[in-house]
């Protein structure tokens, strides 16, 4: 492969990690006008759209085909279009500007919780490796959401709600990537255009019944155009660009090299909460310091096993494909 390949690679995957870790800041001036619901319908709406041009123009008429698959497109579809994008976007919400952080940290724990899926749904046990990484991962998690003050556990009554929310979201995001398993014979395009088209389908109707019984309501166009740029931001970065950026990346550099750059994205979202003037402690530092520890640990001990063995296990690299 040429270095000129490479150096694309790795560009492609800095870009999409970057978006991703500033859609969390990005996001918090946004959900400050508009509910999770209908930031996620707007957003996604868009993509939608564009996804299916660019389906339609790539693979043609015969890519919209379900193929007896419509059952798990919209299960798939449900959860990370209206599980992940509504549910972290609102504990965020709820959790004010430490939401952010945690949001992000929970971003950067998606290959650690796609090893803790794997060993109780799939009974794939982890490497002790992995077991240390997971370790370390949570309590880093834990000094971001502390703040180094233990008696937050005494008042988790207060936080519980918003971190179940994100946590959940994150899950569902996690199933949404193993279920691209079920759909090897499809291209990464149709894979996400039609769970897209689909889970926003499935967010606005239900964003349609709590708004006719008053749980939300309807922006005006005066909060459109408060937050447009915004929304402008999430529907192309971490919305298209993002997508298709990592996927090219990871395809020139390989899942166990492209998986590094995940780190990239609470780094990003630290600096950028920094410029906007977020009083960053050192338990935030240290406590993302400690994720991005264990998910490069976990990497290089995952090279190490696949230059001593070539078997690799199924569902692990079709995860690291995909987060």
């Amino acid at each position: 492969m040429r270095k000129s390949q490479i150096i694309v690679g790795m560009i492609a995957c800095l870009i999409a990690s970057m978006s991703w870790g500033a859609m969390f800041p990005v996001a918090d001036h946004a959900l400050e006008y508009i509910s999770p619901f209908y930031f996620s319908i707007i957003r996604y709406g868009a993509v939608s759209i564009v996804l299916v041009i660019l389906l339609w123009m790539k693979e043609g008429k015969k890519a919209f085909r379900l193929e007896g698959k419509g059952k798990l497109l919209v299960f798939f579809g449900t959860m990370a279009f209206t599980v992940y994008n509504v549910l972290v976007f609102l504990g965020q919400m709820l959790m004010g500007k430490s939401g952010v952080m945690v949001a992000s940290i929970m971003e950067a724990l998606m290959p650690m919780i796609s090893i803790a899926i794997l060993w109780g749904y799939k009974h794939v046990k982890p490497k002790k490796y992995m077991i240390s990484s997971m370790i370390i991962a949570f309590i880093g998690a834990i000094f971001v959401i502390t703040k180094g003050d233990m008696s937050f556990f005494l008042t988790l009554k207060h936080n519980l709600v918003s971190l179940a929310f994100i946590l959940i979201g994150v899950v569902g995001w996690v199933i949404y990537t193993m279920g691209g398993q079920t759909f090897n014979d499809w291209s990464t395009l149709r894979y996400s255009t039609l769970t897209c088209v689909f889970g926003t389908a499935v967010t606005g109707i239900i964003t349609m019944i709590i708004t006719a019984q008053g749980y939300v309501s309807v922006p005006s166009t005066e909060t459109i155009f408060a937050i447009k740029y915004d929304l402008l931001f999430m529907m192309t970065l971490p919305g298209i660009v993002a997508l298709l950026s990592w996927n090219y990346g990871v395809k020139i550099l390989s899942s166990i090299n492209g998986i590094l750059f995940i780190n990239f994205v609470p780094i990003t979202t630290l600096v950028i909460m920094m410029l906007q003037g977020y009083k960053i402690t050192i338990f935030d530092i240290a406590g993302t310091l400690l994720v991005i520890s264990a998910l490069i640990w976990n990497n290089i001990c995952q090279r190490r096993e696949e230059n001593t063995s070539p078997q690799v296990i199924q569902e692990e690299e079709e995860l690291r494909q995909a987060v």
